[in-house]
């Protein structure tokens, strides 16, 4: 730890200062403890802080002393349940000619979580937030456990179940997409009951029968099956553009409309999140149309690694957000590595394997531990903002931010071209790339609006009900959003009065021309 500004430095979540003038505190095994089960952190012995939070050095009399207590101390089971520092993390500094204690507490690998003090980790388990050191609840216990097994949590069998109760329409279009990337393999042959045990997704019992694993049933499975198995098992997406709705889209687990499983979600939220990424104009080496961007793929590993590394045993579920600034993922459960760890990659540890092992049989999400890093940089490489990871504990929950601000314009801004781009004005427009616009048009288009232009494009008009169903939204919504396009021109009203049943929108003269 420098040491040069420590007086302008103030606590907060990875930084705990102590007057230590009696000794040791006794609240030092809590902090260990606290730093320990989350980010790390130091603590400065012989410094208190002042009234606008800053630290005040007060120094020690007897650092030599106490250094040795603490080496004493901290090596035995009665303090904590492991010794999680080593030589070189405590020590004795100087500052201003004042003798300071430094100790720095990593995070701790999650096989030997918790970390607890005294010898009890109902009451002894601590962990650090904004606030300070607060004592973890039980079912924060119980996560730790979980995670510090080095068996997958997604590996349990479902004894109670049989692959006929998982969802033979989920099972068949992931099956179509294996037999995309595997058309030659031995298992495209194989009945459902025999593959989705080779894929992990089912296990045979000692009755002889194949039945789900946890992964199967989650991927696979019906939502009020998983319910019964996993009560606080959710999943929701929200487009909130900032309109002055709620939200203009939503995608729930719990909609009896669809299966509800994380594969059929997974399809449906990229489906929708992919509106979002812009896709310039170009062709392949075969003069085809390039749809998709390295962008593309990061935002597969995104969501991939969200669904993969959930805790469905806990609270709050899986959270999909697209808003004006970016795109944000969230699910309960901690990063099982460092984030720094996790940004530098060759380190995978995902909580649920083996639906990793499915999803990366389909040419989705990384298994080598190259999967963040090779997100950001594909992210970043299609001229986005670099992605952020982060972190919260009570409850925890671990999130990814893909940003949407392009390094040079903002969003999904549609700016004027030069003649001779090479490209028609309908062609880049439907996949939302930049289009060749009249000078004096510049267009900031949300996600509803560019949905709307590639159905206009594509069929030749929209209609209030076909936005609606295309974007999933209600047709109050699809109304608005089509009234708006019109408005500026984009599109043109036909119709015989506002009431005419065969109403609709096309594109005005003005882009056409």
């Amino acid at each position: 730890m420098d040491l040069t500004n420590l007086e302008t430095y103030k606590e907060n979540n990875r930084l705990e200062a102590k007057a230590a003038q009696g000794g040791l505190p006794k609240s030092i095994w809590e902090t260990i403890s606290a730093f320990a089960n989350t980010e790390g952190g130091a603590i400065v012995l012989g410094a208190v802080e002042r009234k606008d939070g800053t630290l005040e050095v007060v120094g020690l009399s007897n650092a030599d002393k106490m250094l040795d207590d603490f080496w004493n101390a901290v090596h035995s089971t009665d303090k904590l349940s492991c010794c999680v520092m080593s030589g070189r993390d405590a020590g004795i500094k100087s500052f201003d000619g004042k003798e300071l204690i430094v100790i720095e507490v990593p995070r701790v690998d999650r096989r030997l979580r918790p970390v607890y003090v005294n010898g009890n980790p109902v009451t002894g388990t601590f962990r650090r937030d904004h606030k300070g050191d607060y004592r973890c609840a039980s079912n924060e216990i119980q996560a730790m456990y979980r995670d510090a097994s080095d068996e997958s949590v997604d590996t349990r069998m479902h004894e109670n179940l049989t692959v006929n109760d998982l969802s033979a329409e989920t099972i068949g279009s992931y099956r179509r997409s294996y037999e995309l990337h595997h058309s030659a393999h031995a298992w495209t042959d194989l009945p459902d009951e025999e593959f989705l045990c080779r894929i992990g997704a089912a296990k045979v019992g000692g009755d002889g029968k194949a039945h789900p694993t946890s992964a199967g049933l989650l991927m696979f499975g019906e939502e009020w099956r998983i319910m019964a198995e996993f009560p606080h098992y959710f999943l929701d997406y929200r487009q909130e553009l900032g309109t002055d709705e709620r939200w203009q889209g939503r995608i729930t687990s719990q909609d009896d409309s669809w299966s509800g499983n994380v594969f059929d979600f997974y399809r449906r939220v990229f489906n929708n999140m992919k509106q979002a990424i812009n896709v310039p104009f170009r062709l392949d080496e075969n003069s085809l149309r390039v749809d998709e961007t390295e962008a593309h793929d990061a935002l597969r590993e995104a969501l991939a690694n969200c669904l993969t590394n959930a805790d469905y045993n806990e609270r709050r579920g899986v959270v999909f957000l697209w808003k004006e600034d970016g795109l944000h993922l969230s699910n309960p459960g901690g990063f099982r590595i460092g984030i720094e760890d996790a940004y530098i990659g060759g380190n995978s540890d995902p909580r649920n394997e083996t639906m990793m092992k499915i999803f990366t049989l389909i040419n989705i999400g990384e298994r080598a531990g190259g999967g963040i890093p090779d997100m950001v940089k594909k992210w970043t490489a299609a001229g986005y903002g670099r992605p952020v990871l982060s972190e919260r504990v009570n409850p925890e929950r671990s999130s990814i931010f893909l940003p949407l601000k392009m390094e040079d314009e903002s969003g999904t801004s549609f700016q004027s071209r030069g003649a001779g781009s090479g490209s028609s004005s309908t062609d880049s427009f439907a996949h939302g790339g930049i289009m060749d616009l009249p000078s004096d048009m510049k267009i900031q288009l949300n996600g509803n609006e560019r949905i709307a232009l590639q159905l206009t494009i594509e069929q030749g008009r929209v209609t209030t009900a076909l936005l609606s169903k295309n974007a999933e939204i209600s047709k109050l919504t699809a109304n608005r959003v089509l009234k708006h396009l019109a408005d500026i021109e984009v599109l043109v009203w036909r119709g015989r009065n506002k009431t005419d049943p065969s109403q609709y929108y096309e594109l005005s003269d003005r882009l056409l021309g």
